[in-house]
């Protein structure tokens, strides 16, 4: 029961590093990530917060998993899905506290403005591994790439990159029909859509290796 515990919390924490890493990208004024994109242009067109919008976002991916299943899911689907509400609260809850914690950051030049998206992409990679290693849970936007994958039996490789490039082309869209212009699509997104999954690999391969995690976790057993 604890190690599972200790498990939970290491894929928390992944969460809030991923968080971290949207905000700290957004707020670099160059763009965000493809995940957030459409949130981000709802934020800014209307009343919800970016963490509103991206919970409002991964409630409907949810719900387009329990469609995806639907006829030929298991139990365990059906709850895997289900734990991402929770999980979903608690990311966009971290979205927004980062969000007040860098309210007052003000981005004076150019480079100041990489630093906090290389800041940013190296926080979403290690949020990104942290989530994966414990095996815990999944969350929306994988898990309906994941669904996706299994029901019209395609590579889930390259239905993540056609549903990052959906998400993407609709945020741009929703910005000219809600703004007249672009809002939050730079070369930051590319950037951090290119740069994320080799961080990824990186850190699993070298860092945040699972003997290094179950090392950390023995030692906080102790």
């Amino acid at each position: 029961m604890k190690g599972m515990f200790l498990r939970y919390s290491v894929f928390v924490a992944g969460l809030y590093f991923l968080s971290l890493g949207v905000v700290c990208i957004v707020t670099s004024s160059l763009g965000t990530t493809p995940i957030s994109s459409i949130n981000y242009v709802l934020s800014l067109n209307t009343p919800l917060t970016l963490g509103m919008a991206t919970f409002a976002l991964n409630m409907l991916l949810i719900i387009g998993q329990f469609l995806l299943v639907k006829g030929n899911g298991t139990r365990r689907d059906r709850i895997e899905i289900m734990l991402q509400i929770p999980f979903s609260f608690i990311f966009s809850a971290f979205i927004d506290a980062n969000m007040a914690l860098m309210s007052g950051t003000v981005i004076t030049g150019y480079p100041m403005a990489l630093g906090f998206l290389a800041a940013g992409c190296l926080s979403q990679a290690v949020g990104v591994t942290l989530e994966v290693k414990p095996d815990v849970a999944i969350m929306s936007a994988e898990g309906f790439v994941k669904y996706a994958s299994r029901r019209y039996n395609r590579p889930f490789g390259k239905l993540k990159v056609w549903f990052d490039i959906s998400l993407v082309s609709l945020a741009a869209l929703l910005s000219l029909l809600m703004a007249g212009r672009i809002d939050g699509i730079r070369e930051g997104t590319v950037i951090a859509a290119l740069s994320t999954g080799y961080l990824v690999t990186f850190l699993s391969m070298r860092i945040l290796t699972r003997a290094n995690l179950q090392r950390l976790l023995n030692r906080v057993r102790r």
